[in-house]
């Protein structure tokens, strides 16, 4: 007799997983049919690789057998799931309802097979991340060495690039993000914050005088950092707390930029400390309102599900670890 229970799923209504001559079955109430869990993770999969043909390699199966198993799902629920073309592929409004539940029930599956499979072995496979470049020059590389040495069965591929990619169509496991995240459905994890202060160079400040108060800020050359509120600089001293709109002649979005402008004497910024430790200590640059702190900067993982691999799992974990030491 075959095996049956019941499953409660938070996106919709419970499904029975019935094993069946050995055979992992899923029984959906949205479809009233039984389908195999391994159709299922194929579909997923071409929906993620918007092409069969790139799925079909990534899977390692050939292309017209993914075909085939695909067009056999469609048959077995009696909706078409995809639209074909030469070109390209498109959900039907079938096929996004399904692929939004289906996924979810293959995550799941996945994760619990991987979390059995830990008991044997260390976390492995290929780490897509992407990182700002200045966090990954000061931060990461120099905890690299440690993690890799704690895991030998992780490989890596880091994108420093500073565009915002695409957690959902590219294939990056996690992006590690510095500053409040926007809203959306992605999944944020807050790894720490960084403490941040004043600094100019000793040439800036001798030629254009050292504000003694916030409000002198008003009079600077202010290196800004391209953001919604880049003009608006918070201070705090204690319980005291000052917002204040400053300008100058640059604004730049790359953190290590206004790190060299300001070595180079064009204006004060605002830096994470830790950042310009080297700097601060061989003497290319000081503090500015040393008695006041800028507003601390928040570093996020963000994934665009809760449920992980391992080798995710640990990266965050490590990084939530030697980021919190310092917050």
């Amino acid at each position: 007799m075959p095996r049956s229970k019941v499953v409660a799923w938070e996106h919709g209504p419970p499904i029975h997983v019935r094993d069946k001559d050995g055979k992992i079955e899923i029984i959906d109430p949205l479809v009233g049919q039984s389908m195999d869990l391994n159709d299922m993770a194929l579909f997923v999969e071409v929906v993620k690789a918007k092409s069969f043909r790139r799925a079909a390699e990534a899977i390692g199966m050939p292309n017209s057998s993914l075909s085939r198993r695909i067009s056999a799902l469609e048959k077995a629920i009696g909706l078409r799931l995809l639209h074909r073309t030469t070109r390209k592929i498109e959900l039907t409004e079938a096929g996004q309802l399904y692929y939004e539940r289906s996924k979810g029930i293959v995550d799941e599956a996945r994760l619990a097979h991987e979390q059995l499979g830990e008991m044997l072995a260390q976390p492995s496979g290929v780490l897509r991340a992407s990182l700002p470049v200045d966090f990954a020059n000061v931060f990461l590389a120099p905890l690299l060495a440690e993690f890799a040495q704690r895991y030998p069965g992780i490989s890596f591929e880091f994108d420093l690039t500073p565009r915002r990619v695409d957690l959902v169509t590219e294939p990056f496991d996690v992006a590690i993000r510095m500053g409040e995240p926007p809203s959306s459905s992605l999944i944020a994890r807050q790894l720490g914050r960084l403490s941040q202060s004043l600094y100019a160079s000793p040439r800036y400040l001798e030629l254009s005088g050292e504000p003694s108060q916030p409000l002198d800020l008003a009079q600077h050359e202010c290196l800004r950092f391209y953001s919604a509120k880049g003009g608006t600089w918070t201070l705090r001293r204690g319980t005291e707390t000052v917002e204040m709109e400053v300008g100058g002649r640059f604004r730049l979005n790359s953190v290590g930029m206004l790190q060299r402008l300001a070595i180079q004497g064009l204006g004060i910024a605002v830096l994470a400390d830790e950042i310009v430790a080297e700097d601060l200590a061989n003497g290319h640059l000081s503090r500015v309102l040393p008695q006041w702190n800028a507003a601390t900067v928040p570093v996020y993982a963000i994934t665009e599900t809760r449920l992980l691999p391992a080798k995710t799992q640990r990266f965050i974990e490590f990084l939530r670890d030697r980021l919190g030491q310092g917050s």
